[in-house]
C-alpha cells in the first residue's frame, strides 16, 4: 500500500505521444492527435484496416498494442511503451508506408 496517495509522472506519456505522432506524420501516416488516454489512432493507408493492422503487427514489435477499437478505417496504437521502443519501431513503420506510396 506504499503507492496509495502517490501520483505518477505523466510527462513520459506526453513525450511518447508527441514522439509517435510526429514521427508517423512525417512518414505520411494520417493520425488523430490524442487529447487524452494513451492511444494514437492511425488511419489505415489501405481500405482494409484489418489487413493493415496484420501487416503492422508482423512488422513491429509485438510489445506494441494494436487494436481496432470500433473505429472503422483506423488502428489504435498504445504508446505506453519505452520511448526507445517507439524510436526503434520507426524503421518498420517507414518500410510499411513505402509499400503504400
Amino acid at each position: 500500500m506504499k503507492c496509495m496517495g502517490q501520483t505518477s509522472d505523466v510527462n513520459v506519456y506526453d513525450q511518447n505521444r508527441k514522439l509517435l505522432y510526429n514521427g508517423l506524420k512525417e512518414m505520411g501516416y494520417d493520425c488523430v492527435y490524442p487529447s487524452g488516454a494513451f492511444y494514437l489512432f492511425v488511419k489505415s493507408p489501405e481500405p482494409d484496416a484489418k489487413l493493415f493492422r496484420t501487416r503492422l503487427k508482423s512488422s513491429i514489435s509485438s510489445s506494441y498494442r494494436l487494436t481496432r477499437f470500433g473505429c472503422p478505417g483506423y488502428v489504435r496504437i498504445s504508446y505506453c511503451v519505452d520511448p526507445d521502443m517507439i524510436r526503434r519501431s520507426f524503421a518498420a513503420f517507414e518500410k510499411l508506408m513505402a509499400q503504400y506510396k
